[in-house]
């Protein structure tokens, strides 16, 4: 079932405050804005990293321009995608990037926010995010929205997502995230609550000389203890700089 909220762009037209990048030796073609909020590593680090097996129905909760989905469209055998967005200027970019790679029949963007989910229960195999890692009160809330919203936990906590995505979740469905490595406890504690087992870890090093940034988590619902830690990840990992030179 496609939510009555899902929202499809009629035509493809930059905004003044926009910008058209190539990523992925020019397969991948992105309306960003120039100034607010613009995907990072992190995202294309999630891509890569998510199991998803053919025909799987994915949901990308905060899909931002939609970089995640359209990605793993690319490059897995995704069956269908649903990016959930709660900020309108993303929409109408996420709706415009779906139609400029030509992907109308393989993904929907749908307005709403995770809190209150516009799908039934046990609608998808895959759910993915790329959350806001900072809570409310660490850190300078950057002035710009999008950014401040992309970055800190405004809208939502982490209880609030985890919650989402076990429901969302098929019996023995998947959840990847990306988050920060200093947070790695925290997320495997909550993420029980919720009964997502944690299945697979893969840490990210900017370079040799860094102490770990990033943690990439996968879950199952409802699925049995143990835990595969995958080989470290540094820099941009398998994506070099000529598939992402903005990042």
């Amino acid at each position: 079932m496609i939510p009555k909220k899902s929202y499809r762009s009629p035509e493809v037209i930059l905004g003044p405050d926009e910008g058209l990048d190539l990523f992925l030796n020019g397969r991948l073609k992105l309306i960003q804005s120039r100034d607010g909020y613009r995907f990072s590593i992190d995202a294309v680090l999630l891509s890569q990293f998510a199991t998803v097996r053919p025909g799987d129905v994915v949901v990308d909760l905060g899909t931002g321009c939609g970089v995640i989905p359209l990605i793993l469209l690319l490059k897995k055998p995704v069956g269908h995608v649903f990016g959930l967005e709660v900020q309108a200027e993303l929409i109408a970019q996420a709706a415009r990037n779906v139609r400029l790679n030509g992907l109308q029949e393989r993904m929907d963007v749908v307005r709403g926010d995770f809190r209150h989910l516009p799908f039934d229960s046990g609608f998808a195999n895959l759910v993915v995010c790329n959350p806001p890692y900072r809570k409310i009160k660490s850190g300078r809330i950057n002035p710009d929205p999008q950014k401040a919203i992309a970055r800190h936990e405004i809208l939502a906590s982490l209880d609030d997502l985890l919650r989402s995505a076990a429901e969302l979740l098929t019996k023995k469905g998947r959840f990847a995230l990306v988050y920060p490595a200093a947070r790695l406890v925290e997320v495997f504690v909550r993420l029980r609550r919720f009964n997502l087992e944690p299945k697979r870890v893969r840490v990210h090093y900017p370079d040799l000389e860094s102490s770990a940034k990033l943690a990439l988590i996968e879950a199952s619902l409802g699925g049995k203890p143990g835990l595969e830690i995958l080989p470290p990840l540094l820099g941009q990992g398998d994506f070099s700089i000529r598939d992402c030179p903005d990042i």
